[in-house]
Parts: C-alpha cells; structure tokens; sequence
C-alpha cells in the first residue's frame, strides 16, 4: 500500500510542477517526476509480498513475481529518456531562438512581441 501512495504522490507533484511553473526546464522536470510515478505505479502491481523470481526450478512451490510489469517499466524508462532528451534539445533551441525559457515570453515574442514586461 505504501508503494501505491508514494506513486500517486510523485504523480501529483509532477503534475502540480507541470501545470504550475512557466519555466520550460522546470516543466520537464516535473513530467520526468510523474515518470517516475508512473514507472512505480507500475511495478507495485506486479510486487507480490514473499514472491520468487519467475525462474521455475524443481520443488518451488513458492509464488512467483509477475515479469511483465517488470519488462513494461524497462521500456518505459528507455522512452521516457529518449523523450525527455528530445525535449531537453527543444528547449535549448527556443532558448537560442528566442533568448528565454519563460514560457509566457516565449508566447509573447512568438505573437509579434517583444518578450519585455515594461
């Protein structure tokens, strides 16, 4: 059960960072912190309490850890790296382009603006 709430709790402090902060960075920080909720989220349904490796050998009788949610997680954590460099790289290049990672300045400059707050 104690997996279920730190998994929910990183979900919503992700969530939270994504919809609150303007800064592009810190918005890719908290969709890598719900990520990683979710990858927990994941792997807490397959725990079994007491549970074996699923490698069958004579005389186990012991229950077995489900593999699949494990094996799920693996290329959930590949993509969301590969994601999340790929958004790092977007970021860099409005950050050249238009010399701020402020998402609201990055709107204004986008709409004819000039970014300033003056």
């Amino acid at each position: 059960m104690m997996f279920y709430i730190a998994a929910l709790s990183l979900i919503g402090i992700g969530l939270y960072v994504v919809l609150t902060k303007k800064n592009l960075v810190k918005v890719l920080i908290g969709i890598s912190i719900a990520d990683s909720g979710v990858n927990l989220l994941l792997i807490s349904v397959g725990y079994l309490k007491g549970g074996t490796a699923p490698i069958l050998e004579k005389g186990l009788n012991k229950p077995m850890v489900d593999p699949v949610p494990q094996a799920l997680v693996l290329t959930a954590i590949v993509i969301g790296v590969a994601t999340l460099a790929l958004a790092m790289a977007v970021v860099i290049d409005v950050k050249r382009h238009f010399g701020t990672v402020e998402l609201d300045k990055v709107i204004k400059m986008m709409r004819g603006g000039d970014g300033s707050d003056a």
